[in-house]
């Protein structure tokens, strides 16, 4: 494989498709003692967006917050706490 006049480089099909690369993909290059390391960046997920998206859902279920649905799954509080 030869670099382009630009610097560009081909990567192989069957390295896009097992790595999920794409256009549009974002990815950096980094340098480890004398190795050119390409890697796929990860996506950074916005959970800010998702804040209270399930809250009439809990509230419908008796449930002021996730941590207490966690707690009674978990098993560490009575049922009947939770019915009170």
């Amino acid at each position: 494989m030869k670099v382009g006049k630009r610097g560009e480089v081909t990567i192989p099909k069957q390295i896009r498709v097992r790595f999920g690369i794409g256009p549009e993909t974002d990815v950096e290059f980094r340098v480890s003692r004398n190795t050119i390391i390409l890697e796929k960046k990860h996506k950074k997920l916005n959970f800010a967006k998702w804040k209270g998206h399930c809250r009439a859902g809990f509230a419908e279920l008796g449930y002021a917050s996730v941590d207490r649905l966690i707690q009674d799954l978990r098993g560490r509080r009575s049922a009947m706490v939770r019915y009170r």
